[in-house]
């Protein structure tokens, strides 16, 4: 399989760089697959799983909103942030999702409306990454 240089890049760390066989990202239009010789992209991403593959070996991680860009055969990856599943406390997630979604329940401005979705997508999007972790492990 040819290989692309990935870079992926959270707000506060470098998350990985080098060559990469595969990726795919949920976007605003769905999942998209990128392979080596993709053509030139700009994408938005939102909160859910990532998934790419080094020397036939699968990786998954969490996102949170960013963006994508394929261009000359490279591929960047900028989001805010990215989690491995081995860092995710499911309990965690679980509480903080039941939380969220009492308080979409209760009246409250407009802005704050809009942040809490986002943050209960940030958290289902954790908690389907460790769904996936599991059910390919």
């Amino acid at each position: 399989m040819k290989l692309f240089n990935l870079n992926i890049l959270a707000a506060d760390h470098t998350f990985y760089n080098g060559e990469c066989e595969y990726i795919a990202l949920p976007t605003i239009s769905g999942e998209i697959g990128i392979l080596a010789n993709h053509c030139n992209l700009v994408a938005a991403i939102i909160p859910g799983v990532l998934r790419y593959q080094v020397g036939g070996e699968q990786f998954v991680a969490s996102v949170s909103d960013g963006i994508v860009k394929v261009e000359n055969g490279e591929v960047l990856v900028l989001v805010d942030t990215i989690e491995r599943p081995e860092d995710i406390d499911v309990e965690l997630a679980r509480h903080k999702k039941e939380e969220m979604e009492e308080e979409l329940l209760h009246k409250q401005s407009i802005a704050d409306y809009y942040v809490t979705k986002a943050r209960l997508a940030r958290t289902l999007a954790r908690l389907k990454t460790k769904e996936y972790e599991n059910k390919h492990n």
